[in-house]
């Protein structure tokens, strides 16, 4: 058992197969236990590593947070708020086990500093994303507008994942929403 602590990083590895669990079965099926045979690790590494089922969902989620940071710059650098809104929902179509964890409070620390820092990086890009739609394309108030904006694609990227929307085009569907909210330009 001594080599399987030497193929790499152990934290990651539990982390990819948890992800792996949660985007099959869901949060409810993850023990750590499991955890630890499926990645091919002691039974005591996931507790050493995270502490408890808390602990390794606040990193999932803290992980999710920083690739949906990743996923989402190149289009806030592009000053581009449809392509942010699809670069949102193709990162949750990609990483549907940190997606499920990323949005419930009761699975994670709320003390967390990493997990914190992660969350306002993305809500930064977020916000930055919106940003840059113009004030004339707005019909209804901004901060309105932006909340909507964000329950639109958080929404989507939810019924994407469970299936509501078979065949459907996340790209197409995703640039409709944001011009129907935001307008032609958005």
């Amino acid at each position: 058992m001594a080599d399987r602590y030497h193929h790499g990083s152990l934290r990651a590895q539990a982390l990819r197969v948890a992800a792996e669990i949660v985007a099959d079965e869901g949060p409810e099926a993850l023990s750590l236990r499991d955890l630890a045979r499926r990645a091919g690790v002691s039974h005591a590494a996931p507790a050493h590593h995270f502490g408890d089922r808390r602990g390794l969902f606040t990193a999932l989620a803290a992980e999710g947070f920083e690739l949906l940071g990743d996923a989402l710059q190149p289009s806030v650098d592009a000053r581009d708020f449809a392509r942010t809104a699809v670069a949102y929902v193709e990162f949750a179509t990609a990483h549907p086990g940190h997606f499920a964890v990323m949005f419930r409070p009761s699975l994670l620390d709320p003390d967390d500093a990493v997990l914190h820092e992660a969350q306002a990086r993305a809500a930064g890009l977020l916000q930055a994303g919106f940003d840059s739609v113009p004030d004339d394309r707005i019909r209804i108030g901004r901060e309105d507008a932006r909340q909507a904006s964000w329950a639109l694609v958080h929404g989507l990227a939810d019924l994407m994942l469970s299936g509501a929307l078979p065949g459907a085009d996340l790209e197409r569907l995703t640039l409709a929403a944001a011009r129907q909210l935001l307008g032609d330009d958005a």
